[in-house]
């Protein structure tokens, strides 16, 4: 089958210029003689309208130049189509192209655009709202929503939130239910991924694979401060899953599951793909496996 790209373009993602983004695109593109056309993201990210166009003009890819956000918005909309989905990352985290190996490089992404391969990848819903790789609640959720707030973006505006947040990280109360087993504690974090990245290359999950039918979750509980950052780097990065009943005690709980519900009775903050988004006091969340085609490195 003959590939027709859409590009869509996000004008104000991370901090890099977007106008020779364009250029770029344009450029590579027709030098493979493939046929595109090249849209801006919507605000709303509802890309329902773009069905008809797909499907009649015969539509094969849609490539996201932007964030997990723009991901995630066109992903939502249009997964359903059976296009292939590409990443050009030019957002601040990047979670889902990095977890992925599409490098932050725009001509290099552009080239597994061409030459990669989709790839079946897993998503998950958060009550009936849709995640492509991360949702957290608590500490990087806050830093989230400040970040949001920002009028200058970029790893240094959110490395700065992260260090400030941290000296006056609070916990929350939460209720898990996972794996037929209930068990409450307080925490700074939770994170629950399907990609093994915070974001910025920072490794969250490190057993996470995009397309296993599995939620990877993180709680990070209530623990001297001085001892977190040491204790997340030390257990969690050592990629050592742990029977929940087995970890119970540990100050990070690392485990896999299909689905689970956290009661968030105290309202921790609450972000989707890096996303803010308005804090939900009971969560069911549940994997989609093999939701979306993602073209990665060959």
């Amino acid at each position: 089958m003959r590939r027709k790209i859409i590009y869509l373009i996000n004008p104000i993602s991370g901090t890099r210029g977007k106008s020779s983004l364009k250029e770029l695109v344009v450029s590579k593109t027709k030098e493979r003689k493939i046929p595109f056309e090249v849209l801006p993201t919507m605000i709303d990210g509802d890309y329902r309208f773009l069905k008809s166009k797909i499907k009649d003009d015969g539509i094969t890819d849609i490539v996201v130049c932007g964030g997990d956000g723009s991901v995630n918005a066109a992903v939502n909309s249009l997964a359903d189509t059976q296009v292939n989905f590409g990443i050009v990352p030019m957002g601040s985290g990047n979670g889902l192209a990095y977890a992925a190996g599409i490098p932050k490089n725009s001509s290099k992404a552009l080239d597994i655009v061409f030459d990669g391969v989709a790839r079946p990848t897993d998503a998950f819903l958060v009550n009936n709202q849709f995640a492509c790789m991360l949702c957290g609640l608590g500490f990087d959720a806050k830093v989230a929503h400040e970040f949001a707030e920002q009028p200058k973006r970029g790893l240094a505006t959110y490395a700065s939130l992260t260090t400030r947040n941290f000296f006056s990280a609070k916990t929350w109360p939460f209720k898990i239910k996972a794996n037929g087993l209930v068990f409450s504690t307080d925490a700074f974090f939770i994170s629950i991924a399907n990609s093994n990245q915070f974001g910025n290359n920072f490794t969250i999950a490190p057993q996470a694979v995009l397309s296993d039918g599995m939620l990877d979750v993180v709680v990070v509980k209530k623990i001297a401060k001085p001892l977190l950052l040491l204790t997340v780097l030390k257990q969690v990065m050592a990629g050592k899953i742990k029977r929940v009943e087995n970890s119970l005690r540990s100050p990070v709980i690392y485990f896999q599951t299909e689905e689970l519900v956290i009661e968030n009775t105290a309202e921790a903050p609450l972000h989707i793909d890096g996303e803010p988004r308005e804090t939900l006091k009971s969560l069911s969340i549940k994997v989609l496996p093999h939701y979306f085609r993602l073209i990665h490195p060959f």
